[in-house]
């Protein structure tokens, strides 16, 4: 197991990046944000990426990053000029040993909350979800779509992705849906639950098309964590792991800390430890603590640091190496 950060890391070196190296933290997952002059998916400007985080003692382990891309989502012409730009960016990654690309298929709006500003232990402030605040929400643009739709659009796009995932030694790494429920302002929500997931990646059968798996969304959906850690370690199909957790329901939750929601964390590492799962894993959706803004709900410093130093400790705790 190799313990990477994100939000740590943002498009220039700050004391942020010092930060991860004071964990013992040298993985990095990165995003990609428009540069001028440079295409997101091109080899040259993934390759100056790479290296800025390489002068700084850090190696880029995924890339965490799609946009909308509702050409493809949605069946929309114009959807394989998008799949072209995706085959692009996965080959230039294998040409650069970028070894994870994470994604979603999320249409038309991806993670979701409807409030930033819950309040959890000792006041810390998480994001929640309330099904039952969208049930008037007006239809999107796109109006009604179907779970058929979306299962069909995601076939597609997988048949033409994932050979080029082979060719470039990529590992593909798709997302739950979050918050996993469905519909949400009339689009379906088709990856809510381990049966979904399962379904997707054996839509195009292959070693290279596994899942990111998401333990907060997951706990949500009402899913055993370590049973599905085993579901899916056993076949060797996690590529990527957000280790977090929740409490409530699918229809009704909220974040918690590390160490305070529904899941038995230290089950959840053993069963990485028993499946022999080696990839990255990063701590993801934390508290906002005293003193801290809440400008980026989930992804604020102090929260982070409590998380992975929480990680440590359980990875420690069942056998795992920690790199310092």
């Amino acid at each position: 197991m190799k313990l990477a950060e994100a939000y740590f890391f943002h498009d220039d070196p700050s004391d942020f990046w010092s930060l991860a190296k004071q964990l013992g933290i040298h993985d990095a997952v990165i995003s990609l944000h428009e540069q001028p002059g440079y295409r997101l998916t091109e080899y040259d400007f993934l390759a100056r990426v790479q290296k800025k985080y390489a002068d700084h003692g850090l190696g880029v382990k995924v890339i965490e990053s799609m946009p909308l891309c509702n050409h493809i989502k949605f069946g929309l012409p114009g959807r394989d000029e998008e799949i072209e730009a995706f085959k692009e960016l996965i080959t230039n990654m294998g040409k650069l040993g970028i070894p994870v690309y994470c994604y979603n298929f999320m249409a038309g709006f991806g993670w979701f909350r409807t409030s930033t500003e819950m309040e959890t232990r000792g006041g810390a402030l998480v994001s929640g979800y309330d099904h039952e605040a969208m049930r008037d929400v007006p239809l999107t643009e796109f109006g009604v779509v179907t779970e058929e739709q979306l299962w069909d659009h995601l076939k597609y796009f997988l048949e033409r992705i994932v050979p080029v995932a082979e060719a470039a030694g990529v590992k593909l790494a798709l997302h739950p849906d979050d918050p996993p429920v469905s519909p949400i302002r009339g689009i379906a929500r088709i990856l809510r639950s381990a049966e979904a997931l399962q379904r997707a990646i054996d839509l195009v059968p292959s070693p290279n098309n596994g899942i990111t798996l998401c333990q907060g969304t997951l706990a949500a959906a009402g899913e055993d964590i370590p049973s599905v850690i085993r579901q899916f370690g056993e076949q060797n199909k996690i590529n990527f792991v957000h280790f977090r957790d929740v409490s409530g329901t699918a229809e009704r939750f909220h974040e918690t800390f590390h160490d305070n929601g529904k899941t038995d964390m230290y089950e959840a590492m053993k069963a990485y430890r028993e499946v022999g799962f080696d990839g990255p894993i990063r701590a993801d959706h934390v508290p906002t603590m005293a003193g801290e803004p809440n400008i980026n709900s989930g992804y604020e410093v102090l929260g982070r640091l409590f998380g992975n130093g929480y990680i440590i400790g359980l990875m420690e705790a069942v056998g795992y190496k920690h790199r310092l």
